[in-house]
């Protein structure tokens, strides 16, 4: 069963959901374009749905974001495009970087899943090397995907946003640099899309349509509250991402 069209308003919204989790604006099913793209799922208030996004880098080890933390050592991630009720979920202890503060310099906001089982029929997506990403073009395209909701659509009583529990992708063009940050815009008037609430954690990969890698270039942490301006995302060419992930993966 698919979770509930959630009609909240910005504010709402802001009040209830635990953390800037976001997810895919402006873009489209992801059918199966990123299969190793992945949701942790979790269950509130009896109902269970994705409730964070990432990526598989390993056969053993999926990466998201520290702020998706629920308060439980044991996770449940799925691959499906769409989740269902009968969605097939892998079990795994949720690891965040013991350093993840709330510093706008470096919040060492990332975390990987170990799995209890590795995934043998997904190819995972790549790291970048070191420092990869100190130098952009100003034109550099990045692909975001996850799950979760899609673009507020404006209602009377205030934007609504509803949420169908599958992956999708979205492009957006590069805004800005900074030392633990890509800045990425998600500006439908300048043809970008991004992410909004639901999809934390999930990757941004590095270039788009036929340029597109499978080099997870940084993991969506927040944005906008209107979700329309700029898509903010965690760097994983960075000393201190890659300190924390080479304790669970083999880095380039």
């Amino acid at each position: 069963m698919y979770k509930s069209i959630i009609v909240l308003s910005i504010l709402g919204l802001m009040l209830v959901l635990a953390g800037p989790a976001l997810a895919i604006t402006y873009g489209q099913p992801d059918g199966n374009r990123h299969p190793f793209v992945g949701a942790l799922v979790g269950t509130f208030n009896d109902q269970t749905y994705p409730y964070c996004s990432g990526t598989l880098i390993s056969p053993t080890v999926f990466l998201t974001a520290a702020h998706c933390d629920i308060g439980t050592a044991t996770v449940y991630v799925t691959f499906d495009t769409q989740y269902t009720a009968k969605s097939k979920l892998y079990r795994g202890t949720f690891h965040g970087d013991p350093s993840y503060n709330q510093a706008q310099n470096d919040p060492h906001d990332i975390a990987v899943v170990v799995l209890d089982k590795p995934i043998k029929n997904l190819t995972p997506g790549q790291l970048p090397g070191l420092g990869q990403f100190d130098q952009l073009a100003g034109d550099q395209k990045f692909t975001s995907v996850g799950y979760g909701g899609q673009e507020p659509v404006n209602q009377p009583g205030g934007p609504v946003i509803g949420y169908l529990d599958r992956r999708e992708y979205s492009v957006g063009t590069l805004n800005a640099i900074n030392p633990a940050w890509l800045r990425i815009s998600q500006n439908p008037a300048k043809d970008d899309g991004g992410t909004c609430y639901g999809d934390s954690g999930g990757p941004n990969f590095l270039g788009a349509g036929g340029e597109e890698t499978n080099i997870v270039a940084a993991i969506t942490i927040t944005g906008d509250t209107f979700c329309h301006a700029t898509n903010v995302t965690y760097r994983t060419d960075t000393p201190s991402a890659r300190d924390f992930l080479s304790d669970f993966v083999a880095l380039p």
